[in-house]
C-alpha cells in the first residue's frame, strides 16, 4: 500500500516588549514673512539638533543615532473664501531623526520637545536589538516545525496511520508544487504609533513586537 502523502503549514508567534525606539519630529513654520519663518525654523533645528548631540554619548547617551532632513523653504498664494488669490504665505520645515535606546529617555525627551512651538512628533516607531531579533526568530521558527509535526501526525492518527515521516521542509511557497503558496514571511513586525501631543504632555507606552514565522512541509504516513 502507498503511503499517504501530508502537507501541512507550520506557524508560531512570539512576543517581546520594544527594546529600541526611533522617532520622527517635523520642525515648521508659516508666515507672510521668508526671513522670519526661515529664522525660526533653523532656531528651533539648531535648539533639538544641540539637544541630540549631547543625548549622543557613545559611553552612556541614550541616542544611538540621530540625523536632520535639509531645510525646504517654499512659499504660495492661497485662495480667499470669495475666490481672491491671497499674499504669498511662506513656509519653512525640517525633519529630525531619532533612535533611542533607552525608552524611558525616549518618552522624557519627546515629552518635552512635542510641546515646543513649530514642533510636532509624527510618530515612533518600535523595535528589537538585531541580537533579539534573530534570537526570536530562530526560537519562532524551530516552534513552527514542531507545530508542523504535531498537525501531521494528528492527520496521521486519524487516518489510522502510525509512521510519519519527513519529505520536504520549506519557507511558504516554496515546495514547488503550487500548493499554498501564502505570503512571503515577514518575521517581524513593529508598529508606528502616532505621537500627536494634542497641546498635553505627551506619554509614550512602548510597542509589544510579535515575531510570526510560518513553514511548510511535505510528510509520508503508513
Amino acid at each position: 500500500m502507498a503511503d499517504t502523502i501530508i502537507t501541512v503549514q507550520g506557524e508560531y508567534e512570539l512576543r517581546h516588549p520594544a527594546e529600541r525606539g526611533a522617532v520622527r519630529l517635523r520642525v515648521s513654520y508659516e508666515g507672510p514673512s521668508r526671513d522670519d519663518v526661515l529664522a525660526l525654523t533653523t532656531q528651533r533645528q539648531l535648539q533639538l539638533s544641540s539637544e541630540l548631540r549631547e543625548l549622543h554619548n557613545p559611553q552612556s547617551g541614550p541616542v544611538t543615532q540621530w540625523s536632520s532632513d535639509q531645510l525646504r523653504v517654499w512659499g504660495d498664494r492661497p485662495w480667499s473664501n470669495d475666490g481672491r488669490r491671497l499674499d504669498v504665505v511662506h513656509h519653512a520645515e525640517v525633519g529630525i531623526d531619532a533612535r533611542f535606546s533607552d525608552l524611558a529617555a525616549l518618552s522624557d525627551w519627546v515629552g518635552v520637545v512635542s510641546l515646543l512651538d513649530g514642533v510636532a512628533v509624527d510618530g515612533v516607531t518600535w523595535s528589537l536589538t538585531e541580537a533579539r531579533r534573530q534570537s526570536l526568530t530562530q526560537e519562532a521558527r524551530r516552534r513552527a516545525v514542531e507545530n508542523a509535526v504535531a498537525k501531521a501526525t494528528v492527520y496521521a492518527t486519524s487516518l489510522g496511520l502510525t509512521t510519519v515521516k519527513p519529505l520536504a521542509l520549506s519557507d511558504p511557497g516554496m515546495l514547488g508544487d503550487g500548493s499554498a503558496p501564502g505570503q512571503p514571511p515577514q518575521p517581524l513586525f513593529a508598529r508606528a504609533v502616532s505621537a500627536d501631543s494634542g497641546g498635553a504632555t505627551l506619554s509614550l507606552k512602548p510597542e509589544e513586537l510579535t515575531i510570526a514565522v510560518q513553514v511548510h512541509a511535505r510528510f509520508s504516513a503508513s
